[in-house]
């Protein structure tokens, strides 16, 4: 997943409003492809709503032809019905990308903020005028939606495609002491 070359879709996933953010890679550049939202208020069942996320996905993977996905994982919250109905939205997203046989990674919403801000405590604000100055955007859209899947992708690209997924490439337990000695209890 090191190409030089490359073309990363970035996919904030939601049942109200899924974000997209699409950056085409050449060396060291980021180029800025397209962004936006997909609003799914107006459709009034779940399988509508999936429905709607595999079909736009598939089609930004037709028209761009990214070579790696990036997604935001659900983070743990309260509402147990709002964290299944996110896993669902994310669920169908991955699938429309294997589906075309695209790789796939997942980053926590910390994960994307730290490697977009240097913090992972950020506010969408935050992450939105940060990726205003690295991919030399004109504004801050109006929906951090399509921010938050910018983001994704280039965190994604940050990360050298090792999130969720592929935390054995970076050594897994035997990396993670030797970044954190304190960590190890004896």
């Amino acid at each position: 997943m090191n190409k030089k070359d490359k073309i990363i879709l970035g996919i904030d996933p939601g049942t109200v409003v899924m974000g997209y953010g699409l950056i085409h890679v050449k060396g060291k550049e980021l180029i800025l492809i397209n962004y936006g939202v997909l609003k799914l208020s107006k459709y009034k069942t779940q399988p509508d709503k999936l429905k709607r996320i595999f079909d736009r996905v598939d089609q930004l993977i037709a028209e761009y032809k990214p070579d790696e996905m990036s997604i935001e994982a659900p983070f743990f919250g309260k509402n147990v019905q709002s964290m299944l109905k996110l896993g669902r939205a994310q669920g169908v997203a991955i699938a429309a990308a294997l589906n075309r046989n695209i790789p796939i990674e997942e980053y926590t919403p910390k994960k994307i903020k730290q490697s977009i801000t240097g913090s992972g405590n950020a506010s969408k604000e935050q992450v939105a005028h940060m990726l205003v100055r690295l991919l030399d955007m004109k504004e801050v859209p109006k929906l951090l939606d399509a921010t938050d899947g910018l983001a994704a992708a280039v965190c994604h690209h940050f990360q050298g495609g090792v999130g969720e997924h592929n935390k054995s490439k970076s050594g897994s337990w035997k990396a993670f002491l030797a970044d954190n000695p304190g960590r190890k209890k004896g």
